[in-house]
Order: structure tokens, then C-alpha cells, then sequence
């Protein structure tokens, strides 16, 4: 991996949280979408941080979904659409970062972080919960417009890190297929799905996804 001009950024909030119940449409739903920001150092190893969970590893967790980025740049930006304040891990990530453009982050990508080495892996497609975390069951549709997805990472190294820690963007491919990319394909452009094909650091539930549309 040769690594490209880009610009480093720096963590502002390690957020977690464990998985909770809650009544969804008259049934019991669990989710652990509720996360908090977190004082010193965490550890991440394994497929999350220390103190985190998710409820369904197979739509939000695993491997390639080990840890989720987003920014506040963002956050500003949906400040103004929404018009109100929000806090840092209202949309459920691991990492509120700043100064690092998420969006435009290659597939395969690796930030170092503290002693950490995590790889962009893909974006994140909204579900039902987050429209129960905002209040508004009709959001996951205003955030699949927005075409702000933020990122989920996998762990190449265990480690720790902390608020305040840089992230330092240390290997990019050699390929140009961004998170904004793949969220594109997926939600509006579904005949670039070949593109997809082409990225080996993507995961292989896109692979297969990828497959399934060309």
C-alpha cells in the first residue's frame, strides 16, 4: 500500500455501550445502540472495544464491523438540519473523530491510533434503530439521503486508545473506491456494483452482495 496525500485527524470520544431492551412496535427488540463517551485508555482487541457490545453481531458486529467511526463534522452538519444539539455517540460510534474525512476514506485504508491499526473496512447502512435512538422512526431515510455514513473498521492490531489520540492515516491501496463510494453504489447506483469486485480489503458480505447485482 502506498499511502496518498491525505489529511490525519484525531479522536474527541471513545464511546461504548452494552446491549438493552426495549419495546419496539408492542414486541421486546434489543440493541446496543445507546453509547457513552468514556474517560482514559480502552482496550480493543478481539471485535470491539472494552465496555462495548452488539446486540447482533451479524448485522452490526463481526470482524469487519468491529469498530464505527463518525465525525463532527457531521454531527455539525446534521446540528443545522435538525436543528438542535447533539452529543457525541448519539448515532452509536465507537469514535467521534474530527479533522479526518470519513466519507472519502478508501476501502482498506489503515488509521493508526494509540497503539492500535484499524482498517476502513465499509459504510454503515442504516436500520430501524437508529430511527428508535433518534426519536424518529422516518430517519434512517433522511440518513441514507444525506450520504453521510461514517465508517466501520477491522482490527489488525490490539491495543489501546484514548480522546486526544491522533489518527494518523499510515497505508492507502492503490485503488480510489471510497465509504462515500460504496454507500453510493448501494443505495442510488447499483449498476457500478462491479466496481465492488475490483477492492479486495472489501468484506464479503459486499463481495457477495456485489455479485448478486452484476
Amino acid at each position: 500500500m502506498e499511502k496518498k496525500n491525505t489529511k490525519n485527524g484525531k479522536v474527541l470520544s471513545v464511546n461504548v455501550g452494552g446491549a438493552r431492551q426495549f419495546d419496539y412496535n408492542g414486541r421486546t427488540a434489543r440493541s446496543a445502540i445507546w453509547k457513552f463517551p468514556v474517560a482514559g485508555r480502552v482496550r480493543v482487541s478481539g471485535v470491539n472495544l472494552e465496555g462495548d457490545d452488539q446486540a447482533d453481531r451479524k448485522a452490526h458486529g463481526g470482524p469487519d464491523k468491529a469498530v464505527y467511526a463518525y465525525t463532527v463534522e457531521d454531527y455539525k452538519w446534521w446540528q443545522t438540519q435538525l436543528d438542535r444539539p447533539l452529543q457525541h455517540a448519539e448515532f452509536g460510534e465507537n469514535l467521534t473523530t474530527e479533522g479526518i474525512d470519513v466519507t472519502s476514506a478508501l476501502i482498506g485504508e489503515r488509521w493508526k491510533i494509540g497503539s492500535v491499526l484499524l482498517e476502513v473496512s465499509e459504510p454503515r447502512v442504516p436500520c430501524w434503530r437508529l430511527g428508535v435512538r433518534m426519536g424518529d422512526p422516518r430517519f434512517p431515510r433522511r440518513f441514507t439521503a444525506a450520504g453521510r455514513p461514517g465508517a466501520y473498521l477491522r482490527i489488525l492490531m490490539e491495543g489501546d486508545l484514548g480522546a486526544g489520540d491522533e489518527i494518523r492515516v499510515v497505508a492507502q491501496p492503490a485503488h480510489d473506491v471510497s465509504i462515500g463510494d460504496v454507500f453510493r453504489i448501494y443505495t442510488r447506483d447499483r449498476n457500478e456494483a462491479h466496481r465492488l469486485l475490483a477492492v479486495s480489503e472489501i468484506s464479503d458480505a459486499w463481495t457477495r452482495w456485489a455479485e448478486d447485482r452484476v
